[in-house]
């Protein structure tokens, strides 16, 4: 898959993915139609890329402006790739990667509260208990950002309110915020 950073400090600059199914970027389609969704919101946000691959999403959001990331991944061969990638754009010093299980992470993790989730499960496993348990780590009027395959219904999460839904093709974008 072609990856690269779409706008920002770092358009253009190509980043690496994890051959094979154990990962799947979101297509620039999509990535592009995340960010022009929520705009100037990512300017000094603190960021956590959740399952977060190939970092594409984190990586994104410090091109456009986000304080600091932190990246959550099990995956040994995407955590390498990650760490590769926030190397070759040189935001070691904005970007906290983190080689673990997101739900072990999670309840581990109870101190930080992050402006903007991004929860990027595997399609197969979307891990929704998972995912409600980072709506936890939200701060007040905190956004997270589900992407879930969109032939599947819509994930309801309590505490947090649905504020838009947006479908392309076999994905789909839930949009949460935690009032």
């Amino acid at each position: 898959m072609n990856l690269q950073i779409i706008a920002g400090k770092y358009k253009g600059r190509k980043l690496s993915a994890p051959k094979g199914k154990s990962t799947h970027p979101m297509g620039s389609r999509v990535r592009s139609a995340l960010f022009n969704i929520i705009g100037e919101e990512v300017k000094d946000a603190e960021v956590l890329d959740a399952f977060a691959g190939s970092g594409s999403l984190g990586l994104e959001a410090l091109s456009r402006g986000a304080n600091r990331v932190t990246f959550i991944e099990k995956d040994k061969i995407a955590s390498k790739i990650l760490n590769e990638n926030i190397e070759k754009l040189g935001v070691g010093k904005l970007a906290k990667s983190i080689k673990a299980g997101v739900s072990t992470w999670s309840d581990s993790n109870q101190d930080k509260l992050f402006d903007i989730i991004f929860a990027d499960p595997p399609y197969n496993n979307l891990q929704l208990s998972t995912v409600i348990k980072l709506t936890g780590l939200l701060k007040p009027n905190g956004l997270m950002v589900l992407s879930y395959p969109g032939r599947g219904e819509l994930p309801t999460v309590h505490s947090i309110v649905v504020v838009d839904n947006r479908s392309y093709g076999t994905a789909a974008l839930a949009f949460y915020r935690r009032k």
